[in-house]
């Protein structure tokens, strides 16, 4: 990569491990560019900004305190800015033709290297007016025509690191008092996501809520059957636990 102006970024993400892996490979895409400060949510994220000055901010969207679109608005016309998260999003076509970038984790290195060399064009340029992706990207509530945007990726940390679970690979998700389970054929993880959480933000015709504990991939669904107390329970395809179906959701299998 050829010369690049001095810049300053600011990384805001609550996930510890995925900040250091985004710190490590901005290193490797663009060893000039000065880390500054980093951020575990929204709030933190405006306040070292305003600290520190940072030409480029890397948001995650999902924080605490105040979203990453939240802490966006705040940052209006202030700074250059990459949104990184496990959300796809209808308007990642539009990020690309612009002055802005919007990477899905776990973001590539050479993704990353091509928004790099996007940013270094635009250092000592004023930041483009974002206002009209920014208001297309709040979640929940999409502009007209645009197609509501679900989550994808399941961030879960695994011992020291962080691992990235596709949500096609999860046959379902179980409540586990403070932690959800995430199962996959290979494995199972806990993430401190609530069911309710997990429910607001996964496609209902990937996923059914089939126990106020229990949420399913559908096409993990090998057969439905009743047992000796009557109840519906759930076999899930090459995997050998069953699932009861509450009464309050027996509604979605009513053919039996």
């Amino acid at each position: 990569m050829s010369a690049a102006p001095c810049a300053r970024a600011l990384i805001a993400d609550d996930e510890d491990a995925m900040r250091a892996q985004l710190r490590s490979r901005l290193r490797e895409a663009w060893p000039e560019l000065d880390i500054v400060a980093e951020a575990a949510n929204g709030i933190e994220a405006v306040a070292l900004a305003g600290q520190h000055q940072p030409d480029i901010v890397f948001l995650d969207i999902r924080m605490p305190g105040l979203s990453g679109i939240e802490a966006a608005r705040m940052l209006f016309n202030r700074c250059h800015l990459v949104f990184v998260t496990a959300y796809d999003q209808y308007a990642i076509e539009a990020f690309e033709q612009g002055a802005l970038d919007y990477l899905l984790k776990p973001a590539s290195a050479e993704r990353l290297k091509t928004t790099c060399a996007r940013l270094q064009s635009l250092i000592g340029k004023a930041p483009a007016n974002i206002e009209r992706q920014l208001s297309a990207l709040l979640l929940g509530q999409p502009g007209a025509g645009a197609k509501r945007e679900y989550l994808r990726w399941i961030q879960a940390v695994v011992g020291n690191s962080l691992r990235m679970i596709s949500t096609r690979e999860v046959l379902f998700f179980r409540a586990d008092e403070k932690y959800t389970r995430v199962q996959t054929e290979q494995s199972e993880v806990l993430i401190r996501k609530t069911l309710k959480e997990l429910a607001d933000e996964l496609d209902p015709d990937e996923f059914w809520r089939i126990h106020r504990s229990t949420l399913v991939r559908v096409d993990a669904i090998a057969e439905v059957t009743r047992d000796l107390r009557g109840r519906q329970m759930v076999s899930i395809r090459n995997f050998g636990e069953q699932l009861e179906v509450s009464r309050g959701h027996a509604h979605l299998f009513q053919q039996m």
